[in-house]
């Protein structure tokens, strides 16, 4: 699972976050207050979902511990910001280098994913994380916990 290397250019996102942690796992709970009202938002760019996950530091996961909380958010790509529906928030995404992973099966089964992106890929690359926001892509593909399902994870990297 070799990722490709991309640059993404800066991304205007508006969604719904929540702090939370991998022991009080409530992305259930976030994605079910965001997506039927995807809807209100404007000037949508595409039919793409964003769950992004903004952790505290870049060693996040060098010294894992699952009750750590992070920022993580439930959101769509706009081309403007003229104005937010209620209780949403807006994300600007900075241009800057990712790896992206293709992913192919249930979600919840993305756990040996993340260990070769993390504790595989990343220590033995020539990048390090980058302390811009990580993402999971979700576009037409993405067929929720279907074992069919795709996405692609985005890590933001810099040069060692």
């Amino acid at each position: 699972m070799n990722p490709r290397i991309q640059t993404l250019p800066v991304t205007i996102l508006v969604g719904k976050k929540s702090i939370t942690s991998f022991a009080n796992n409530n992305i259930f709970e976030l994605w079910q207050g965001f997506s039927p009202r995807k809807k209100e938002i404007n000037h949508v760019v595409n039919n793409d979902s964003y769950a992004i996950e903004i952790y505290p530091t870049t060693t996040f996961f060098q010294s894992f511990d699952p009750t750590l909380q992070f920022e993580r958010w439930a959101a769509i790509a706009v081309s403007k910001i003229e104005e937010i529906p209620e209780g949403m928030e807006s994300l600007t995404i900075p241009e800057g280098l990712y790896a992206v992973f293709p992913y192919k099966g249930k979600p919840s089964e993305a756990i040996r994913a993340f260990k070769y992106m993390y504790g595989d890929w990343l220590p033995n690359s020539e990048y390090e994380m980058d302390s811009r926001p990580y993402f999971a892509l979700m576009g037409d593909k993405y067929k929720g916990e279907h074992p069919e399902s795709e996405e692609e994870f985005w890590v933001p990297i810099k040069k060692k």
